[in-house]
């Protein structure tokens, strides 16, 4: 099951990530392991987060979302509060870290 809203341009992104949390996953249809950290990450987290709005950017799709988010190198995955960056993480993920960082900042904001 997929969990991410594909974006299909970044007209209302400001409104989107103005309020709560949301995770924004960048990546391409043809880069094989951005299309396993994703599954990992939409299966393994997104589920135990209910409260996080999660967006999926097809960099293929958007080519400008790479300078928009300073995005160097794929996959990358930003996490927002309230509007403010709050992790980013690209490249080579640790799956166990973005996870316990992610966990941290989910229970201080709800807690």
């Amino acid at each position: 099951m997929e969990n991410f809203v594909e974006l299909e341009s970044l007209d209302n992104f400001e409104k989107l990530i103005k309020e709560g949390i949301t995770l924004v996953y960048l990546s391409r249809p043809s880069c094989g392991v951005c299309s396993a950290i994703k599954g990992k990450i939409s299966h393994l987290f997104i589920e135990d987060f209910p409260q996080i709005k999660s967006f999926y950017i097809n960099m293929d799709k958007i080519p400008d979302s790479a300078g928009y988010f300073s995005v160097f190198t794929i996959p990358a995955i930003i996490v927002y509060i309230d509007g403010k960056e709050s992790i980013r993480e690209a490249r080579y993920i640790s799956i166990e870290k973005f996870a316990g960082d992610l966990q941290r900042l989910y229970d201080l904001y709800l807690g």
